[in-house]
């Protein structure tokens, strides 16, 4: 029986799944020399090698242990140490291998070896980082494509970590200042659901044998406990579901997301923050893909996704509309009407002198350090506010339950 030959099978559509092989063997002049391939199979190492005159004596498919989910900081780091190593003068594919192997994440290193070998087979850079789309966003691709077309690479990727850097730095802040309340009011919760489940029962089989009236306060506690008690089996449930549902809604529908970006643009404290830290964002990318020579309009497509708010994502595509048509971005920003009048004075005399990346890079480290106080300045607010809100909370239970036994005393 014939058998179909391994080109024959992929013409036929079927892939051959390809790993990372380690090998060791003997050069031409008898030194021993090792290296990785990616392939198919040992077979195809082998049989590679010796086309290239090395004696194969030892072939083993790396097994990556699994790691952790990469994150923004992972790539990043990824970012700043292939920028210094190029700049070092350290040929790109011993700088993929020394970060690669150096790399504490799994995870990260095996999706930075498998970049080497699509490197190492003739895949530009720019191709190869956008096979991982879920990693490498578009700003990110095409940056590194203007870089290698211009041949400037080790300044864009400079450019690009200290732009990742810095947006990385300002979501660490807006989540730590939208985290910490977060966190206490979780505890309030927990703290709150155990003392009407188990201590407030415990104070009520005590009261039963007073034989007294109770003070209101006491009743209504008692009162919200027996609720809790008897329909803790469907509340807490729902609680969950809807908060898990919520959140699930949305990640996933862009309605959802549109309604929920305007809501925390117009949140009393938290939303000012929000504002100026989008406003940072999308002028530190503007300036960085203008300053990496990438056109206006072509610029405006990453704008938008990477200012992470639907706001101005719409706002962003009415920009980049008008300024293909002609509209100085001045103008198109000013009818957008999402920016302040000092961030637009500042495109108008970037645009004016011919320094607009200069201008916009000026905003971003404004508005970066406007949240930065902004951000402390919420911190040493938000300390006594909460503890305020859990005294009355806490306290107000403990009170209302001690309340009998005040009484008690004074009659005794």
């Amino acid at each position: 029986m014939a058998t179909t030959s391994v080109p024959a099978r992929r013409a036929a559509g079927t892939q051959v799944k390809e790993h990372i092989f380690a090998w060791e063997g003997k050069d031409k002049t008898g030194k021993t020399v090792r290296g990785e391939m990616r392939a198919g199979g040992e077979t195809i190492v082998n049989v590679t090698l010796r086309r290239q005159g090395i004696m194969v004596t030892k072939v083993k498919k790396k097994v990556y242990r699994s790691g952790k989910k990469i994150q923004d900081k992972d790539l990043t780091l990824f970012t700043r140490q292939l920028a210094t190593m190029m700049k070092a003068g350290v040929p790109l594919l011993q700088s993929f291998d020394i970060v690669g192997k150096g790399h504490a994440n799994p995870s990260m290193s095996k999706l930075i070896m498998d970049l080497r070998a699509d490197i190492e087979t003739g895949t530009s850079l720019n191709n190869a980082f956008r096979k991982y789309p879920l990693y490498f966003d578009p700003l990110f691709c095409n940056l590194v494509g203007a870089g290698e077309q211009a041949g400037i690479l080790e300044d864009l990727l400079t450019r690009l970590a200290i732009y990742k850097e810095k947006t990385l730095a300002l979501k660490s802040k807006i989540k730590g200042a939208l985290m910490y309340p977060c966190a206490i009011m979780a505890i309030a919760f927990i703290v709150t659901a155990v003392i009407m489940i188990w201590v407030v029962p415990a104070f009520k089989s005590v009261f039963s044998s007073f034989g007294a009236n109770l003070p209101a306060p006491t009743l209504i506690v008692m009162g919200i406990s027996d609720f809790v008690v008897q329909w803790a089996w469907i509340i807490f449930p729902s609680i969950f579901a809807a908060l898990y549902f919520f959140f699930q809604t949305w990640r996933r529908s862009l309605k959802m997301q549109q309604a929920m970006d305007r809501i925390l643009l117009r949140l009393p404290v938290f939303g000012d923050v929000i504002r100026k830290a989008t406003i940072a964002r999308w002028t530190r990318t503007l300036s960085t893909m203008f300053a990496a020579g990438v056109p206006l309009v072509e610029a405006l497509d990453s704008v938008g996704g990477a200012s992470g708010n639907n706001v101005y994502l719409e706002a962003t595509k009415k920009i980049q509309t008008e300024v293909s048509t002609g509209t100085s971005l001045t103008v198109a920003m000013q009818n957008a009407n999402v920016f302040p009048n000092m961030v637009t004075q500042m495109v108008s005399i970037g645009e004016e002198s011919g320094a607009l990346d200069g201008m916009l890079g000026k905003v971003a480290d404004f508005y970066e350090e406007e949240v930065d106080e902004a951000v402390k300045t919420l911190s040493s607010l938000m300390e006594p506010l909460i503890m305020v809100v859990l005294g009355v909370l806490i306290g107000g239970l403990v009170i209302a339950m001690y309340l009998p036994i005040f009484k008690l005393g004074s009659v005794v």
